[in-house]
């Protein structure tokens, strides 16, 4: 059961509460203790080998440097995974679906107790770019 609700894909405009457990890159995925896995909606971060696909906007910051941005956004890092995720402990977040996120993951918008918008959050640091085709008209 649990399998099935880690590769679960959250219907569009759907809100759900997301508690971070770990991290891979500045876009994510981000891994949520109540299942699905998150792709932050409407922008695009470096991947962990530095490089940035074809057809996505590429952002100046290294991968690690957005990496443990998000990180820290999401609460306090706690470690890291045998795979290279850091691991982290934090509030739940509250999200909503954008629909597929490609493969496994939810692309949503999410934010923090506080109110801090993940996505704008990482396009205001630098550590992300924003990525006009998928931003929508997003608020920050």
């Amino acid at each position: 059961m649990t399998l099935l609700l880690a590769l679960q894909i959250v219907a569009a405009g759907s809100t759900f509460t997301c508690t971070p457990v770990r991290v891979w890159d500045g876009d994510g995925p981000i891994w949520c203790a109540e299942g699905p896995r998150i792709r932050l909606a409407g922008i695009a971060a470096r991947e962990m080998d530095g490089s940035c696909r074809d057809g996505h906007p590429c952002p100046r910051a290294p991968a690690q440097a957005a990496r443990d941005h998000l990180a820290s956004l999401l609460g306090q890092p706690v470690g890291r995974s045998r795979e290279g995720h850091v691991l982290v402990r934090g509030a739940p977040l509250t999200c909503r679906s954008d629909g597929n996120g490609r493969g496994s993951r939810t692309a949503a918008w999410c934010a923090t107790a506080e109110g801090v918008d993940l996505s704008c959050a990482m396009v205001d640091s630098g550590m992300a770019a924003r990525w006009d085709r998928y931003w929508r008209g997003h608020r920050c």
